[in-house]
């Protein structure tokens, strides 16, 4: 008779499934739930004929008892189910692996529901698909954490709830093949409320004046009219938006195409003189590593990739151990992680430019999944793209990833801003400019810009 294997080790994906099997050896089984293995009916000929006949079956949640959910296993699924149980026969101990949110802990959930194990049951997690830290979860592993679990369940109902319920109004009443959810209706109100704002906006006609200016080393700038005859000039800010007339009691003075042009004719001739030189200095603070969302946000901002681009390309540097987990709400970084990220820093850019004490991140939204990390390189060595050998999406997005952590250990940028006021006649313009002294986490990232050495050029 074969000796039983140590566990099985159930993750969600093939290409997961085959990099951490690596990783543990022949003692262990890992194998790939191909995501949920149960779900509520999707369909009428999921709904089991027990009930059938009841009026909520059609939801899949009885809504008369509780809101208790109706699970199945969808017919695309049972190959897999049965695959699981038979490997599972071959183990001394089941280890769910799968992925370590919300989500991830209710597949874990369902697949102990389904598979029914006579053996001792764990759950297992990680951040990151590197041998260092898959061994050290499958040594730390725990139970699976029900809290967890009716927070997914929760949201899973009410999407439920939401959409069988509204979808089919939507159809009646609007046209068909609409549909609402419980985030989508939402945020659908919100950019019909912004749409109606935009269409209530009246626009309001002003001239200002700029004037062309050139300093005695040959340098031009811009100045901007702020004053005429001690009155400050009208702008945008001074307007109604609902009426496109200037705001009741403003007392600023409208320049229409006649005055400014008279202006504009009388100051040509006029001497321009410095009144004075503001300089206010301040220091920047490098912005935290990437969530999710700010991931997104700024892959489209950089790379011009969309939301769903962005998380596929994280979803393969995720599975080739290159990042940690990509869907995350939580802007900290493990220590070692931050040691890992200031010697790079200290090695690549110098100690100048390493921040004076390591640099931790928290969240300020309440609720946020704090026992995550923040989206960073994977590992303890933080290797650069090129290193890695990376290409394509792949190379710019784990740049991005990786340029974002290594701002976060390194020390502020000091800026000077400066403002000159000139006169010319009875105006006054104003120009401003912006000086980066000290560059310091700028030298790595610049929020927005593909190329931080540009930028700085840019900012000079």
């Amino acid at each position: 008779m074969a000796r039983k294997k140590k566990a099985l080790v159930i993750v969600e994906s093939p290409a997961k499934a085959k990099k951490i099997a690596g990783f543990l050896g022949d003692d262990y089984i890992v194998r790939a739930s191909m995501g949920h293995v149960r779900d509520l009916p999707a369909k009428a000929v999921e709904i089991p004929a027990a009930v059938k006949k009841e009026s909520w079956s059609n939801l899949g949640v009885n809504v008369e008892s509780d809101f208790d959910p109706l699970y199945v296993v969808p017919s695309d699924k049972k190959k897999t189910v049965n695959e699981l149980k038979d490997a599972l026969k071959q183990v001394d101990e089941l280890i769910l692996a799968t992925d370590e949110d919300r989500e991830g802990e209710s597949i874990g959930w369902h697949l102990a529901q389904v598979l029914k194990p006579q053996v001792p049951v764990s759950r297992m997690t990680f951040s990151e698909i590197t041998k260092e830290a898959i061994l050290e979860a499958i040594a730390n592993t725990r139970q699976l954490d029900d809290n967890l679990v009716q927070a997914q369940e929760t949201r899973r109902v009410v999407d439920r709830l939401y959409g069988y319920t509204l979808s089919p109004l939507l159809w009646k009443k609007i046209a068909p093949k609409l549909s609402a959810g419980r985030v989508q209706s939402v945020a659908v109100r919100v950019l019909v409320e912004r749409e109606v704002e935009r269409m209530k906006f009246r626009s309001g006609s002003f001239w200002d004046l700029k004037a062309q200016l050139k300093v005695a080393a040959g340098a031009t700038f811009e100045a901007m009219l702020q004053t005429v005859g001690g009155r400050r000039v009208a702008s945008g800010r001074d307007f109604d938006e609902n009426t496109g007339r200037l705001k009741e009691g403003s007392d600023v003075l409208l320049l229409e195409e006649v005055a400014a042009k008279a202006l504009q004719d009388r100051l040509s001739s006029e001497p321009w003189t410095v009144l004075k030189i503001d300089e206010k200095k301040q220091t920047r603070k490098p912005y935290p590593p990437f969530t999710t969302s700010t991931l997104q946000q700024e892959s489209n901002r950089k790379l011009g990739m969309s939301a769903r681009q962005t998380m596929q390309v994280a979803q393969r540097l995720y599975e080739d151990g290159h990042i940690t987990y990509m869907r995350t709400d939580s802007v900290s970084l493990s220590n070692e992680a931050v040691q890992a990220a200031r010697k790079r820093v200290d090695k690549l850019y110098g100690e100048d430019f390493l921040s004076p004490a390591p640099r931790q991140f928290t969240n300020k939204t309440k609720g946020a999944q704090e026992a995550h990390e923040a989206i960073r390189p994977a590992g303890h060595e933080m290797k650069t793209a090129e290193e890695l050998g990376l290409g394509g999406p792949e190379f710019r997005l784990y740049q991005m990833i990786w340029k974002r952590t290594m701002a976060t250990q390194m020390a502020d940028a000091l800026l000077r801003f400066d403002t000159v006021t000139i006169q010319s006649g009875d105006a006054e313009f104003r120009a401003s400019g912006r000086t980066v002294e000290f560059a310091g986490f700028f030298r790595a990232y610049v929020e927005g810009s593909d190329d931080p050495e540009a930028a700085l050029e840019d900012q000079d």
